[in-house]
Parts: structure tokens; C-alpha cells; sequence
């Protein structure tokens, strides 16, 4: 099955697909449609954390330059406000940013400190130097079996990929793997690299930080093999089926069960 970047950037204005966007191809084809178009870019409170934790863990001293923590709290009672809709409040604010470097982040001390206890215990139970010890946030832009596939992964080993993943459980992530798309994921990052090994490295984000190590197993690399090809089947049928990309909303599965 052939997806081409001509086509893709033809109809979207991208080039590559993604394990994100497999991952919507596997539901409803409008939400595919509109993950592709940019329309599903929301940052939620569990991306923000993520990328902070993630900055953190993998450069630190990046980390340090591009997040600017600051205490909401002490500067409502300074500027004498109770809401953050306040005015002083506001323009206290405005000219923080406004002082700001390009491509700074504001960051509250309370998810500062948490990300650096969560990776503190990351390097106490000594995980950080059994699973990361390889180059960090490498990037792929090649054809995986004719489709064009774009991402980043957190470590690549000599022998091993990993990926860093905080969860609200770790006793629920063996369901999280599929909830999530995970298992496509792992498959497509061990494809393009040429591994046979694969490292979830999860952290609980409620105190202690439980962590975990966690190898995905063949059947884990199989599913999301078979779930990666499914998606492209749709996302191939989708784009060659101009009633259903011009009208996504009436776009409909068929199946027998």
C-alpha cells in the first residue's frame, strides 16, 4: 500500500505521516481529516507536562534557558488580586512575557518541582542509567513499506530504543499501550532503526513516582505492525475516495462482526 508525499502534500501540505496520525486512522476518518489539517492542536495540561518533563530529563540545561518559572500564586497576593482575570494580575503577566526571550515558556513552580522530583527518582532507582544511554530526541523523515513517516524517539541505544511516557497508572499502561497507540509506535520506531528491542521507561505522576521498565513484547511489536497497516489502509482509501475526503463527516465504516 503507497502513500506519496505528493499526494499528501497535495491535499494537506505535509509530506510525511506520523505515528499520531496513524493512530487517528484508526477511528473516525474526520478526526484523521482534521488531525492532518491542524485542527486538533490543543495543548492540554498532559502535553504541557509531558514536553516539560520530557526538556528535563533529556537537556537540561535547554531546559533551564527555555522555562521561566514563575509563582502565580505570590503574584496575585503581591499585586492584591484574587482571580488571574484581575488587571494587575494581567499586566503583571504581560510584562513578564514581555521580557521574555523568543521561544521561552512560562512554567508554574509547582510542575517545575514535580518534574524534577519524578526525575530524581528516575536517576535514585538507577533507571535513567540503564535505559538512556544512547543519543536523545533523534529524528526519522523516511519511507517505512512505501509510506512516508516522520518522528522523534526519545533514545536510540546501540541496541534498543526507548521512550520516556508518564501515566497516571503504571498497573493500567499494559492498556494505555493500545488506549494510546503505543504498540504503533514501537512498531514503527524499531522498523525504521533496524531494532528488535523496544523500552517503555513510565512514571507514575502522582507522588512516590512510581516508576517502571517495561520491554515491549512480540506480540505488542505485531499489534502495532498490524494496527500501523489497518490505519494505512484507510488513510490509502480515504484520500483515493474524493466523495469521502471532500465530505469527511460523511464518512462512515463497514464491518461484520
Amino acid at each position: 500500500m503507497i502513500i506519496s508525499r505528493d499526494q499528501l502534500d497535495e491535499v494537506y501540505g505535509k509530506r510525511h505521516l506520523s505515528y499520531s496520525s496513524l493512530k487517528y486512522a484508526l477511528g473516525d476518518m474526520t478526526l484523521w481529516d482534521m488531525y492532518m489539517k491542524g485542527q486538533l492542536k490543543k495543548e492540554s495540561d498532559a502535553l504541557y507536562f509531558g514536553s516539560l518533563y520530557d526538556e528535563i530529563l533529556f537537556d537540561r540545561k535547554n531546559a533551564m534557558d527555555k522555562y521561566v518559572v514563575i509563582d502565580e500564586e505570590r503574584i496575585l497576593e503581591e499585586v492584591g488580586a484574587k482571580a488571574r482575570n484581575n488587571k494587575k494580575y494581567v499586566d503583571r503577566i504581560n510584562a513578564i512575557k514581555a521580557s521574555m526571550k523568543p521561544g521561552q515558556v512560562l512554567v508554574n513552580p509547582s510542575d517545575w518541582k514535580q518534574a524534577n522530583e519524578m526525575i530524581d527518582r528516575l536517576y535514585d532507582c538507577g533507571l535513567v542509567d540503564l535505559r538512556f544511554g544512547g543519543d536523545y530526541q533523534v529524528e526519522f523523515n523516511v519511507e517505512l513499506n512505501g509510506v512516508p513517516v516522520k518522528g522523534f524517539l526519545d533514545c536510540l541505544n546501540t541496541d534498543s530504543i526507548v521512550d520516556s511516557k508518564t501515566t497516571k497508572s503504571i498497573k493500567s499502561f499494559r492498556y494505555s499501550v493500545y488506549d494510546f497507540g503505543y504498540d504503533i509506535q514501537a512498531w514503527i520506531y524499531t522498523s525504521v532503526f533496524g531494532m528488535s528491542r523496544f523500552y517503555w521507561v513510565a512514571q507514575e505522576k502522582a507522588y512516590p513516582y512510581l516508576p517502571a521498565d517495561i520491554k515491549a513484547s512480540d506480540e505488542v511489536l505485531f499489534s502495532g505492525e498490524m494496527r500501523a497497516d489497518a490505519a494505512i489502509q484507510n488513510i490509502h482509501k480515504f484520500l483515493n475516495d474524493e466523495h469521502s475526503r471532500n465530505n469527511p463527516k460523511k464518512y462512515y465504516e463497514v464491518f461484520t462482526v
